[in-house]
């Protein structure tokens, strides 16, 4: 279990798709422990086959693990038991997400908005056709998991492992695949703690009322829901572009 619900796989790393530079599995790693997606103590595949799941050779890899072992994020022990592990920080690293924010444009940002409002209301119609019981337990465990948490890096993981769900729920690898990429991408600058800072409660609502139009079946107002939860993301992806870049 990963903080209180199953954990979703290192093969959810989706591949890099141009060329596997090692600061591309460097990026493309870290930002899945931050989001959870590996957890905390877990043992990643062997170099073999995870250079195989992201689509690198094996020598990219064990340079990137490199990296990462440098940066603290993994571990590698030695003999039977062995292998590397991942060591997640409480929160990720303010600096590099308050840089990446401020490098990226207003338009950049509406272009990825535009990306998850066509991938998450498709996720969101699928899953209140097709979401299992355990699928939606899940999403309303999530939904209380945010209410709950009181650290920025606790928000994130909660946030993004919400909509991560909601795709997995769809049962659709491909929308799974893009939602996991959009959420590395977009979540973790949600939570950077600056005003204006999205207000709790308000993401939590949106996510419960996202789950429960999933839960009742109707999934064109599942859709819409959660359109307009990438709208208002948007808006204040926004304004905190705006604060941190001083306009």
């Amino acid at each position: 279990m990963a903080d209180g619900v199953p954990v979703t796989r290192a093969s959810l790393i989706s591949p890099l798709t141009t060329g596997g530079r090692t600061d591309e599995v460097v990026e493309r790693i870290s930002k899945a422990i931050h989001l959870g997606l590996v957890v905390d103590g877990e043992q990643l595949p062997t170099e073999v086959e995870f250079a195989g799941q992201l689509g690198v050779s094996p020598m990219t890899l064990r340079e990137a693990l490199a990296v990462l072992r440098e940066q603290g994020l993994v571990e590698t022990r030695r003999g039977r038991t062995g292998g590397t592990f991942v060591r997640r920080p409480a929160n990720p690293p303010l600096d590099a997400l308050e840089n990446r924010l401020r490098s990226t444009t207003i338009s950049e940002l509406r272009d990825l908005a535009d990306e998850q409002f066509a991938v998450s209301g498709a996720s969101a119609k699928l899953a209140a056709e097709r979401a299992s019981g355990a699928s939606l337990r899940r999403l309303l465990h999530l939904v209380e998991q945010l209410a709950d948490a009181a650290e920025f890096g606790a928000r994130i993981r909660a946030d993004s492992r919400f909509h991560i769900e909601v795709a997995i729920a769809s049962q659709s690898e491909r929308l799974t695949r893009l939602e996991v990429n959009l959420q590395a991408e977009l979540t973790a600058l949600l939570w950077l703690p600056h005003e204006p800072e999205p207000a709790l409660a308000e993401v939590v609502a949106e996510h419960h009322a996202i789950a429960t139009a999933i839960a009742e079946e109707d999934g064109e107002r599942a859709r819409t829901l959660a359109e307009r939860h990438v709208q208002r993301n948007l808006r204040r992806l926004i304004e905190l572009h705006l604060v941190v870049t001083g306009r």
